[in-house]
């Protein structure tokens, strides 16, 4: 059964230690008893008389040589405290003495006594008086009823003779609800344990089921297909700005669903458009949509068959109504920016003055603030999406200028009043605007960083940045389009990329500099520029 898998049963078992752990803690809590307790340890016990050993022989220090009846002295360190899970209060303790806990030393009789409490524990140190019950005699020493709270200790530095290092030290009393037992230290800094010993292997358990069920369905698949894939062959049409991506997604998706075989050929929005919609007739005989695929993924086949032909194209904005058979789909919101050669060290410009430039109302670069150099627009074809946005978006509408020039460099129509050229891609608009003087041009946003011989403008004092977009409102940006003719089936090639693009794609389409449509602030953008 395909439920039935590892990973499944793991977290299927997981689950119910997790239940079982629940209902364990709740039993535990109701049914066993809380326990106070007082436990104890000797945490010193050396020899401080008239022979000490150290590196292997006696030595004599002569620390009692007025009082021979001290030279077997030794003395120990005895630390008590509440290891228990409740605190302890003076009438805890239990038995009709004054006292609440008998220490004994055997062999040994006890000289002295001194007592330490921690720091933040000082008010303990009132309890050890005479009258609280505190004496000793022989080797018996008697400890008044001190309350302690979870954790809490002090401390007994007990002188004694008559007997060797290493002598039996008790500690007996009563405590209601309760013991005293000996312990032994928990931590190297003597601090309580925070969980208690069944809170801890119910949490060792827990986690390794955790981390074995993650294990295994990190490790199952290292690289597992990112959707489902398709095979065959697939052309990509369109923008020149967004080709960078699409070329990279290509690559991507080939390599992840191996079989399929994608190429990009993009020479313009329109013009990409344009060779869908005429591919998409021969196909289908003029019906988009209809017909199914061989079954080899590919979308149809060019020379007759029914159905979208294996073509997908992007494009910088909408496509015209004339092509009412083309199916959209949104992919990113792309960032435009114009651009100026160094020579000109103008930042920023109005819409009202890029309206002259385009229109040819300015002739010369002095006009607008600038040095003493004529205007020169490099400009992209009738098919660029790139210019189609700038008219759209920047000129309100308008077409720019009539071309004048074929190279860039010599005006070839004295009628138009500025030098204006028209270049087939992006890269030769940017190549021009680095090397002429006075050129001003326009490209998609990442293209043009970074480069030498020109700088991005602002537009009415906003700066092209996709990260401030909707902050900012930059009117220069418009909403990237896959086109498909008609609706591809499912199972196609073509159906197939744009998933991935839209999905595994996302990080791919970020670092070329635009946004994706299917992130939360792509979204809404990608629905206000529609």
């Amino acid at each position: 059964m395909d439920w039935l898998s590892t990973e499944n049963t793991i977290a299927v078992l997981t689950a119910a230690l997790g239940l079982l752990a629940t209902v364990g803690a709740l039993w535990y809590e109701r049914r066993v008893p809380r326990r106070k307790r007082v436990g104890y340890r000797v945490q010193m016990d050396t020899a401080i008389g008239d022979n000490i050993r150290t590196g292997g022989a006696n030595t004599r220090l002569g620390l009692f040589d007025e009082t021979p009846e001290m030279s077997d002295a030794t003395l120990v360190l005895l630390r008590v405290e509440n290891d228990g899970s409740q605190s302890i209060t003076d009438a805890d303790y239990t038995g009709r003495a004054l006292h609440g806990l008998t220490a004994v030393f055997t062999g040994r009789t006890i000289r002295g006594l001194a007592v330490t409490a921690p720091t933040g524990a000082d008010h303990l140190m009132e309890h050890f008086t005479a009258g609280a019950g505190l004496r000793y005699e022989g080797s018996t020493l008697h400890i008044p009823r001190v309350p302690l709270n979870r954790g809490q200790h002090y401390k007994l530095l007990v002188l004694l003779t008559g007997g060797p290092v290493g002598g039996e030290v008790t500690m007996s009393g009563g405590i209601q609800a309760g013991e005293v037992r000996p312990n032994r230290s928990t931590t190297p800094d003597d601090k309580p344990p925070l969980f208690s010993l069944p809170a801890q292997l119910l949490t060792v358990l827990l986690t390794l089921s955790v981390t074995a069920l993650a294990s295994i369905i990190v490790l199952r698949d290292a690289t597992p297909p990112p959707i489902e894939c398709a095979t065959g062959e697939l052309t990509v049409l369109g923008s020149t700005a967004f080709a960078p991506v699409a070329e990279e997604l290509a690559d991507k998706y080939e390599k992840d669903c191996p079989g399929s075989d994608i190429t990009v050929a993009a020479h313009g929005s329109a013009a990409g458009i344009r060779e869908l919609d005429d591919e998409g007739k021969k196909t289908s005989g003029g019906r988009a949509g209809e017909g199914r695929t061989g079954g080899n993924g590919t979308g149809g086949d060019r020379t007759g068959g029914q159905g979208s032909p294996p073509l997908l194209a992007f494009s910088d904005g909408p496509k015209s109504d004339g092509f009412p058979r083309l199916a959209e789909s949104r992919v990113a919101v792309s960032v435009f920016a114009l651009v100026l050669n160094d020579r000109v060290r103008i930042r920023n410009l109005t819409r009202p003055e890029v309206r002259r430039l385009y229109r040819g109302g300015v002739r010369n670069w002095k006009q607008l603030g600038g040095p003493d150099l004529p205007v020169v627009l490099v400009s992209r074809g009738s098919s660029s999406g790139t210019r189609d946005t700038l008219q759209r978006r920047v000129l309100g509408g308008a077409f720019e200028i009539k071309a004048s020039s074929n190279d860039c460099l010599s005006k070839d129509d004295p009628s138009v009043p500025v030098t204006r050229c028209e270049l087939d891609s992006t890269e030769q608009v940017l190549d021009a605007v680095g090397r002429i003087p006075g050129a001003i041009g326009y490209s998609e946003l990442r293209s043009a960083a970074g480069l030498k011989g020109l700088h991005r403008l602002n537009l009415d004092g906003h700066e092209p940045s996709v990260e401030e977009l909707a902050r900012s409102g930059y009117p220069y940006r418009e909403i990237e389009y896959a086109y498909t003719y008609g609706r591809p089936p499912a199972d196609s090639l073509a159906s197939s990329f744009l998933a991935y693009a839209r999905g595994t794609g996302l990080d791919v389409i970020r670092t070329h500099g635009h946004l994706p449509c299917a992130t939360p602030e792509g979204l809404r953008i990608c629905g206000d520029d529609a």
